[in-house]
């Protein structure tokens, strides 16, 4: 039974059984407490929490998760895995232990041909929470499983709970027993290997008041109503429906090793070391595919870090296997012929997918190239010295110089038999960073307590909000908070959050930023700093008293700033139509990653792997600029998720929607049509104008374009008018002669700075004869020392040379020149072969005058340079020549 049958067989079953078919959520949900989705029941988490209520009683999805806490391990063992789904079904106040087992054993034991997936009930063994007799009982009635195969654990294994205070509850495991060449007999207890964990059923019914850890936390009562949530992990059921004795030999993952077999010419199963090689490719390629379909590119932070970790290990690995070719353009195809099958997304997407990956493996074979010859000098010279660790100097040159992540440098080392000082590294890259800006508003939106917010909501309802309809209206005051905690009142000059019955302010979401304006009230005024949603449905104004003394009870008037919001409007608006200019202008592959728009300015991040050339940013501004003449109508209807997609609506990677309602807006029919909450223009006229004013790279396959609207662009226009105003008034030219003159300017200044190099240089060389002329003996030995003051590097070098070339070359001579400029000292020594031949050389002079001047350098016998940052004692540095030359040329 291949996988996609065994996830078709799962949605069926509980469907015909009530539950509401609940599509697989991005990878990327919006919660800060994690980097992707780990958990089939992390989408529902809201309800679990009581932070919304759900819209269904029951529910049935196959989630797709990623975690990568044990991206070292994978390949090793055949048991872990950074892609995975997860197969379950909730109830929430509805079914609870009987339902939830007897939906699971039928499933699991039904035959083919009725549906199910045809397990042997004889090889069903069971684990419940230690003490939980109501749960062995059920088991027993139900399934008619013997109490030999239930066995009683801890609440470190049969204990479910989110690690922080919320709902918790018992668990029950369900085990399949593979035989005894897995392993050896007793149960669950006695051998995981052999008896495999592949359903997890959760009766969540407590309330936790503090989690200590996971077996140590205190209950705080009953939930009000008792949930269940179940987690089917549908690799393992194929591996053990397939025949396979791991994941990676399953339909979804084994045609890439095959491939990769094939491409290396090497045979999986025939050496441990490749077979764990093999392993990672399967997992990474399939990991990879995912998250870029989800819409992560590859980075240096969070997400993007984590996606370039996986394709580049999945790259190395086979390279280690043989291939130096072109790895991923190879290998993706394979994958997604699999993974398409239950995600047909990933084929509408493959062209900006592989565009992704494409450039990522062409910017990791130069960083291979560049770094890997540095690392192997780094670990010779580190080996030789008789160390073991590969200093954390070292590990940092590599990272920050040529790109290597550390986490390819400590697996080199691990296979060059060498350990990495981590913590000398980490510091380096600390102290590089210096990130101690600590933004609270950054944080909006973090999942807080938010319990607060919920009790407001609970005991009012939801906040009627007007945004779309009005930008004024009468209200009253629902609650009135100040450092998270309910407050009687607000003088004058202070800030707390106002929650209102009725608001027609737009809280910030979907890249908009939140409206500015007032709320009046009897006696005074209070200006509205910020407008957010904490938990669904209430919206609540962060508010600064102007005039007078706010309590709640008064009647309140709560009024939109006009021309803020008429400025948003056009912002977004404009976003939408830069957008659709982009596909237009660079192909449908140009997806909107991200963006940002306030009154009179937007930016719009998009995936896309080159800088725009000029030519290209202008026409993106010339189609956004023609939508604006034809004076397109901008609106917007409700419908659900599966039908926006049908009507060719984008939905913005990582965003949540809810499928049975979402808002489309469309700009000149199919020309735009975007799922998006913002305000909007009634037709593009109404923006104004739309002038872009850069575009740049915000990491790796990604690039950012800013534009303005509105009045600011007419603003920004005008300032270029003056600007080539006043150019045109100073070069008595015309505008459109602007360019050419400043390009004769330019010309004429290289020139003459050219000319004024000749004679600066000619100046210093000339003074050669005279200092060298001036020459010390030192026991026979001609050495000159000389300060030259405002001189960098480039210059230093020249003159020591110059004057060693002036020195009588059949005696022994030893020249040091040491400059000064800009704070910055350099020091360059230079000695003739006869100099060199008495015992002389340059690079030990520079590293004994070194430590004088707050430095370091080196080089070779006839010349070395080095610098420092003590101006103070260059004096004292070349009174020190005399004594190092004396010292190594003899008496």
């Amino acid at each position: 039974m291949d996988t996609a049958e065994i996830r078709r067989r799962f949605v069926d079953h509980f469907e015909r059984n009530g539950h509401q078919v609940v599509p697989s959520a991005s990878l990327l949900l919006d919660d800060p407490t994690l980097l992707f989705v780990n958990a089939g029941m992390v989408p529902f988490k809201p309800y679990f929490l009581g932070q919304e209520t759900a819209p269904y009683q029951r529910a049935v999805s196959v989630q797709k998760c990623v975690r990568t806490l044990d991206i070292e391990e994978v390949g090793k063992t055949t048991r872990h895995g950074t892609f995975f789904q997860m197969c379950g079904n909730f109830s929430f106040g509805d079914y609870f232990k009987p339902g939830a087992i007897e939906f699971a054993w039928t499933l699991i034991t039904s035959s083919v041909a009725d549906g199910g997936y045809g397990f042997d009930p004889e090889k069903i063994w069971v684990t419940v929470l230690h003490g939980d007799e109501e749960t062995k009982r059920l088991w027993q009635e139900i399934a008619g499983l013997p109490l030999e195969r239930i066995q009683e654990r801890g609440k470190l294994d049969n204990y479910w709970n989110m690690g922080v205070p919320g709902p918790g509850g018992p668990c029950s495991e369900i085990y399949f027993d593979r035989g005894p060449e897995f392993g050896a007999e007793g149960g669950p207890e006695a051998d995981e290997d052999r008896y495999l964990e592949i359903w997890n059923l959760v009766f969540m019914q407590e309330s936790l008041a503090t989690v200590r850890a996971k077996d140590d936390f205190d209950v705080e009562g009953p939930l009000p109503a008792k949930n269940i949530d179940t987690g089917m992990g549908l690799e393992r059921v194929a591996f053990l429906l397939q025949g396979k004795n791991n994941m990676y030999e399953i339909d979804e993952m084994f045609p890439v090793i095959e491939k990769a077999a094939e491409l290396t010419g090497r045979t999986y199963g025939a050496d441990a070391a490749d077979d764990v090689r093999f392993r990672v490719v399967a997992d990474h390629v399939r990991s990879g595919l995912m998250l870029m379909g989800d819409g992560v590119t590859p980075g240096n932070d969070g997400r993007g870090y984590v996606l370039r970790r996986l394709l580049r290990r999945a790259i190395r690995s086979m390279r280690l296997l043989g291939y130096e070719g072109r790895a991923l353009e190879q290998l993706l195809p394979v994958s997604l012929a699999k993974m398409e099958l239950g995600y047909p997304d990933l084929r509408k997407d493959w062209q900006r997918i592989s565009q992704v990956a494409s450039a990522e493996e062409t910017a990791f074979r130069k960083t291979l190239a560049a770094g890997t010859q540095l690392f192997d000098n780094a670990a010779e010279e580190t080996k030789s010295s008789g160390a073991t660790v590969l200093s954390g100097n070292q590990a940092f040159a590599l990272h920050d110089t040529y790109g290597f992540p550390i986490d390819l440098t400590l697996e080199m080392a691990s296979e060059a038999g060498l350990t990495v000082d981590e913590a000398g590294f980490r510091s380096l890259m600390a102290e590089q960073r210096q990130r101690a800006k600590a933004d609270a508003k950054a944080k909006k939106g973090q999942h807080a307590d938010t319990g607060v917010y919920r009790e407001i909501l609970d005991a009012n309802g939801p906040t009627d909000w007007l945004a779309y309809e009005t930008l004024e209206t009468e209200s009253r005051s629902i609650a009135l908070l100040s450092g998270g905690a309910s407050v009687g009142s607000l003088a004058q000059g202070e800030v707390g959050e106002l929650v209102l019955d009725r608001t027609p302010f737009y809280a910030e979401s979907g890249g908009q930023a939140a409206d500015a304006g007032v709320i009046e009230f009897d006696g005074g005024k209070l200006e509205v700093l910020d407008v957010q949603r904490p938990v669904r449905g209430l919206v609540v104004h962060q508010v600064r008293v102007l005039e007078g003394e706010f309590a709640p009870g008064s009647a309140l008037h709560a009024k939109v700033d006009p021309e803020w919001r008429l400025g948003a409007r056009q912002a977004h608006s404009g976003t939408h139509v830069i957008h659709a200019a982009l596909r237009e202008v660079l192909g449908p592959t140009a997806l909107q990653s991200g963006s940002f728009n306030r009154p009179g300015y937007l930016r719009l991040d998009f995936g896309w792997t080159q800088s725009l050339t000029p030519a290209q940013v202008r026409d993106i501004e010339q189609v956004s600029n023609e939508a604006l003449r034809a004076d397109l109508p901008v609106g917007w209807q409700y419908m659900t998720l599966s039908e926006a997609k049908d009507w060719g609506a984008i939905a913005l990677f990582g965003e949540t929607y809810d499928d049975t309602k979402v808002r489309v807006v469309e700009i000149g029919g199919r020309w735009s049509r975007e799922l998006c909450g913002g305000t909007h223009v009634d037709h593009s006229s109404q923006i104004g104008t739309l002038v872009v004013t850069g575009e740049a790279s915000v990491g790796s396959g990604n690039r950012r374009i800013e534009a303005f609207t509105g009045v600011e662009g007419f603003q920004y226009l005008a300032r270029e008018r003056d600007v080539v105003g006043e150019l045109t008034g100073l070069l008595k030219t015309q505008p459109d002669d602007l360019v050419g003159r400043v390009n004769d300017l330019v010309e004429r200044l290289k020139s003459t700075e050219k000319e004024l190099e000749k004679v600066r240089l000619a100046a210093l060389l000339g003074s050669a004869g005279e200092i060298a002329a001036g020459a010390q003996d030192v026991n026979g030995i001609n050495v000159v020392a000389h300060r030259l003051d405002g001189a960098g590097g480039g210059d230093v070098r020249t003159l020591a040379l110059d004057v060693r070339g002036r020195l009588p070359q059949d005696r022994p001579g030893a020249v040091v020149v040491i400059g000064n400029a800009d704070g910055k000292v350099a020091a360059v020594a230079a000695v003739n072969d006869a100099g060199q031949a008495r015992g002389v050389s340059a690079n030990d002079l520079i590293r004994a005058l070194g430590p004088l001047l707050g430095g370091k350098g080196g080089g070779k016998a006839d010349v070395a340079q080095g610098g420092g940052t003590d101006a103070s004692r260059i004096d004292e540095a070349l009174q020190l020549v005399a004594t190092e030359v004396a010292r190594a040329g003899g008496s």
